[in-house]
């Protein structure tokens, strides 16, 4: 199915916010932002980046901003999409067609474009080597293997990530032991963990 069918079909479908997302598209469209599907969803792009979605669920609907932590936000209708785990996205959500203010909330998306245009983005936090904590286990299979360990240091970060939670996540002592004994070989070929899964 192409994207303009998606798109068409995630607006046609009867739904009890179906209104209200078809006047939060009339607004999307009156911007220069491109309209796009991803993720199940209309997602609103410029300069090819990700700006905002337009999203229903069971008891609401509403707009997401990607980089919402950077708009002025004066009538205080932004809420983090998900606390703790979300750092930039921010959620403007909707009950009804009439609680829409179309000025305000046209206002809101050219900001938000606005911001993309300056490159107003939040640049997610590397975490050091530092921070990774490697199970002893596999700290004295280093010990005994130098070149294990250098196999392991030349994994990139979420690689050398998943094998310390692959061994530290096992409650038991054999169960760590038969893990161990499994990636041992594949630290030595320089493998991650869940190369198998991705495309890489």
């Amino acid at each position: 199915m192409e994207t303009l069918e998606k798109l068409e079909a995630y607006f046609e479908k009867e739904h009890p916010f179906k209104a209200g997302i078809a006047l939060l598209r009339e607004l999307a469209a009156k911007t220069e932002a491109i309209e796009a599907y991803k993720w199940g969803s209309p997602v609103y792009t410029t300069d090819g980046k990700n700006v905002f979605w337009i999203a229903r669920f069971k008891n609401h609907f509403g707009l997401g901003f990607f980089n919402g932590m950077f708009l002025k936000d004066p009538k205080k209708v932004l809420l983090n999409v998900q606390e703790g785990k979300t750092q930039s996205m921010r959620h403007w959500k909707f009950q009804s067609v009439e609680s829409i203010d179309k000025p305000t909330v046209l206002a809101y998306i050219i900001e938000a474009i606005e911001n993309q245009k300056k490159g107003l983005r939040l640049i997610p936090k590397k975490k050091n080597k530092a921070d990774l904590a490697i199970p002893n286990l596999l700290k004295e299979v280093f010990e005994k293997n130098p070149k294990t360990k250098e196999a392991f240091n030349t994994l990139s970060p979420y690689k050398q990530r998943d094998y310390a939670e692959y061994i530290s996540s096992a409650k038991q002592e054999k169960t760590k032991l038969s893990r161990l004994e499994k990636i041992i070989p594949m630290i030595d070929q320089g493998i991650g963990l869940n190369d198998k899964y991705r495309n890489c």
